[in-house]
C-alpha cells in the first residue's frame, strides 16, 4: 500500500562520545500518548497520558543519534544539562491525512503513541515534525517528572497469551510482535499457523536471513468478539479488537486502525517495539506506517509476502517503488529536495543515495528498455513524477520479486546494525 512521501533529506546524526543506557535510563519504557491534530496549514500535539512498562524494549545503544529523518522525531532531553539522551523518527496517518484535499478546509485529530526509555531524571520531551520546505517545526514540549504519581502502570493482561516464534541470539535484540486482529477464540489456531507464515517469509529475504540472529518475534493471541475485519466499501463493520477497517481515506485496500492507544494496551506487558498485525480477511491490501505498524490481510494468497513489503515500510522505512497516476497521496517529487527514504530520489542530492552502487557508465537518469542491462539504475518510477527507483525486480516494487533489490537490503542492514551494533 502507497505510504507517504514527504521529500526531506536523509540524513545520520553522529554524537563523537558513545552514551550509555544506564546514564540516564532505567530498564523500563515510558510511554507518550498523544493526539496530533489540526489541518494542512496549522498543526498541534497535545498530551495524552503517560504510561510506564515493566521493561524498555528498545534500542540500547546508538541512543542520541538518528539514521533516518522520517516524517517526525520525539526527542527526549535530559533537563538539566538540555542533551539529548535519546530520539526516534516517525510517520503517521495524520501525515497521511496532511496531504489530502480534506486537510484544506477540515480539522482532524489522531492519536498517536511514542515508547521511549524510562529515565531516571527529569526530561524535556519535543514532538518535532517537518514542514514541506523541510524546516523543523515543535508541535509539543513538555516536561516529564519520573517521580509523578499520576504515570499510570498497565500490567499485561492476564490472560493474553504469547508464543515465541523465533528466538534471538543477541542481548538486545530487535523485538517484533505479531498480533492477531479479528480471529475469534476458535481461530487463533489458524492465526497462529500465519504468524508461522510470516516468520518463514520474512527469513526468505537476504536482508533479514543475513540477521535473523538479530530478532526476537513473538505471536500475540488477542481475541476479537467477531469474526473478521471492517469494511465499509460493502458496509460491514465487525467488532474486532483493534478496531481496524479498509477504506483508509476512502482507498480500497489501505486497511488501517486508528486507535493506537488501544492497540498498546493490548500490547502492553510483552516484549515488543515493531508491530505486525495480521488481519482475518482474504481481501487483498494492508499498509505500514514507518515505527508505527504493519497491518495486512493474511487469507489472501499473496498475504506473506504483502507483510514484508509492507514491514519494508514500518521497519526500514522504505518507499513503494510502485506508482499509480491516480492515488490517495501525493506522487511526486521536487528537484529541490530529496526524499528521506533511502530508495527512491527526485536527483537533488542522489550522491546521498545509491550512486556508489551504480556500476560504471550507467546513465541517469536509466531508461526502462536498459533494465536487463543495469542491475541497479536510476530509473523512472512514474512518467512526469520526478521520482526514480532503483530496480523493477524487488519486494517494494512488486509481489512476484522474490527479494529486495541491493539498494533496499543495504537499507535494511544498515538500519539492523543501527538498531543492534554501537555507531
Amino acid at each position: 500500500m502507497k505510504k507517504i512521501i514527504y521529500f526531506y533529506f536523509l540524513f545520520f546524526v553522529i554524537i563523537v562520545n558513545a552514551q550509555n543506557f544506564d546514564t540516564y535510563f532505567e530498564d523500563k519504557t515510558l510511554r507518550l500518548d498523544y493526539i496530533f491534530a489540526g489541518n494542512n496549514k496549522q498543526q498541534y500535539a497535545f498530551l495524552d497520558e503517560l504510561i510506564a512498562y515493566n521493561k524498555w524494549n528498545g534500542r540500547k545503544v546508538n541512543l542520541d543519534k538518528l539514521l533516518l529523518q522520517g516524517n517526525g522525531q520525539i526527542r527526549v532531553k535530559d533537563l538539566k544539562s538540555n542533551q539529548i539522551i535519546y530520539q526516534q523518527s516517525y510517520s503517521t496517518l495524520f501525515h497521511e491525512w496532511l496531504t489530502l484535499d480534506e486537510a484544506k478546509s477540515e480539522n482532524k485529530s489522531f492519536e498517536n503513541t511514542f515508547l521511549v526509555p524510562f529515565p531516571k531524571s527529569e526530561i524535556l520531551v519535543e514532538v518535532i515534525t517537518f514542514d514541506g520546505n523541510r524546516n523543523e517545526v515543535v508541535l509539543l514540549s513538555h516536561q516529564v517528572n519520573p517521580n509523578d504519581i499520576l504515570i499510570k502502570k498497565l500490567p499485561q493482561t492476564p490472560e493474553l497469551k504469547t508464543q515465541v516464534l523465533h528466538k534471538a541470539k543477541i542481548e538486545n535484540p530487535i523485538r517484533v510482535a505479531i498480533v492477531a486482529e479479528g480471529f475469534t477464540e476458535a481461530e487463533m489456531p489458524l492465526f497462529l499457523t500465519k504468524a508461522n507464515d510470516v516468520v518463514s517469509e520474512l527469513f526468505k529475504h537476504k536482508a533479514f536471513k543475513d540477521n535473523e540472529n538479530a530478532f526476537n518475534i513473538i505471536a500475540v493471541e488477542t481475541i476479537s468478539e467477531e469474526s473478521g475485519v471492517s469494511n465499509p466499501h460493502v458496509n460491514v463493520w465487525k467488532n474486532s479488537i483493534l478496531q481496524s477497517n479498509f477504506g483508509t481515506f476512502y482507498s480500497e485496500r489501505y486497511l488501517t486502525t486508528s486507535r493506537i492507544k488501544n492497540l498498546h494496551n493490548q500490547l502492553a506487558g510483552t516484549d515488543y517495539e515493531h508491530i505486525i498485525i495480521l488481519a482475518n480477511t482474504d481481501i487483498y491490501g494492508g499498509g505500514g506506517i514507518f515505527n508505527a505498524y504493519t497491518l495486512t490481510t493474511s487469507n489472501h494468497k499473496k498475504f506473506a509476502p504483502v507483510v514484508v513489503h509492507e514491514f519494508g515500510h514500518s521497519f526500514a522505512g522504505l518507499a513503494d517503488e510502485y506508482f499509480y497516476e491516480s492515488d490517495v497521496f501525493e506522487n511526486t517529487g521536487t528537484s529541490k529536495i530529496e526524499p528521506w527514504e533511502q530508495n527512491i530520489t527526485s536527483l537533488a542530492s542522489f550522491d546521498l543515495k545509491w550512486k556508489d552502487m551504480l556500476q560504471k557508465q550507467t546513465p541517469i537518469p536509466t531508461e526502462t528498455k536498459d533494465l536487463k542491462k543495469y542491475r541497479i539504475g536510476v530509473f523512472e518510477g512514474l512518467k512526469g513524477n520526478g521520482l526514480y527507483i532503483p530496480s523493477h525486480d524487488c519486494r517494494m516494487k512488486t509481489n512476484e520479486a522474490t527479494d529486495f533489490c541491493p539498494v533496499c537490503s543495504r537499507a535494511i542492514n544498515q538500519l539492523i546494525e543501527f538498531y543492534t551494533k554501537q555507531q
